[in-house]
């Protein structure tokens, strides 16, 4: 009789055998910047997360480099919101504040940015508003502007989030035309109309103040439209695929992995991270576990990166 117990007798033999290995190289950790002095303040759904201002961040960014965490993610929350989000591709904004300052104090990090405008619109949507929605072809122009001023500043890697059609071939476009050939883009290529997000709009005030974002946003009952989604990001010149959010779409993860010759990300949002904690405090679950389990079922299921608000938690667990 073939017994596959044999090979699950020992640790050793488990560990010989394991065919999903979790490292701290997979992680992005993200960042909440925020425009002002002497802000550190916690997310009320997100225990253990804070908006930082610069000049309080330091710590946080030590802690990041001793856990070797390669990457992080930014996001800006400014003091001036307007109906465009001019403040974007203002080159003294809080984003490129941050990326030159992150850049210079701690070279080793290696620095993404989010480009997009609901951080920075009056209403809190990813774009230039037209007829109550969001106009794609005029939302793209100004994405462009925004990813220029982010590469001028010294980012590393784009993250464009909005979820516009044809906007990797705008940034591709604009960026090579201005000198940053080798800027590598990370596209939004798969993400969902998620209810998931709830705690990140608390962080960045960007709660949408009419309506919601489904007209630009995937629904999360189809499939095969991720692939199709992908296809164009992929053509248009995207060098790393994301898929957001992660735990209630391992299925994508794994269709763009078998179908794409290029790495997929994946984005462990606010909400997957929120739930855990508040398990986790309420005696339920082991958090730690729990944490540790989902991660590895993000990778098992094909992401070569994890953005997580875990990237700490886990990195101590996995330095152990």
């Amino acid at each position: 009789m073939f017994r596959t117990r044999r090979l699950r007798k020992t640790e050793g033999i488990r560990r010989l055998v394991r065919e999903t290995k979790l490292s701290v190289d997979d992680f992005v950790y993200p960042l909440f910047i925020e425009e002002g002095e002497n802000i550190k303040t916690e997310i009320s759904s997100m225990p253990g997360i804070f908006r930082y201002s610069l000049d309080l961040i330091s710590e946080e960014l030590e802690e990041l480099v001793s856990l070797n965490i390669p990457a992080v993610m930014l996001f800006g929350v400014p003091l001036k919101k307007d109906a465009i989000g001019t403040e974007t591709w203002n080159d003294n904004g809080i984003m490129q504040q941050a990326i030159r300052f992150i850049k210079k104090k701690y070279p080793s990090l290696y620095v993404i940015t989010d480009v997009c405008f609901c951080e920075y619109t009056s209403h809190g949507h990813c774009g230039v508003i037209h007829d109550n929605d969001v106009d794609n072809d005029a939302t793209i122009v100004n994405l462009a502007k925004q990813a220029v001023s982010h590469a001028k500043a010294g980012v590393d890697m784009l993250a464009p989030s909005g979820m516009m059609d044809g906007i990797v071939a705008m940034l591709r476009e604009s960026l090579d035309n201005t000198g940053f050939v080798d800027l590598p883009i990370m596209a939004y290529s798969v993400k969902y109309a998620s209810a998931f997000y709830g705690p990140f709009r608390e962080a960045v005030d960007s709660s949408p103040s009419f309506g919601d974002r489904r007209t630009y946003q995937m629904d999360a009952a189809n499939r095969d439209e991720a692939i199709r989604r992908a296809t164009f990001d992929d053509q248009e010149g995207a060098d790393v695929l994301i898929v957001k959010p992660a735990l209630s779409y391992l299925d994508i993860i794994r269709d763009l992995k078998n179908n794409f010759d290029k790495p997929i990300a994946c984005y462990n949002v606010s909400g997957e991270y929120s739930m855990v904690k508040a398990g986790s405090e309420k005696g339920w679950i082991d958090g730690e576990k729990i944490m540790m389990e989902s991660l590895l079922s993000m990778k098992r299921a094909g992401a070569d990166i994890i953005i997580t608000y875990f990237a700490k938690e886990a990195a101590r667990v996995l330095n152990r």
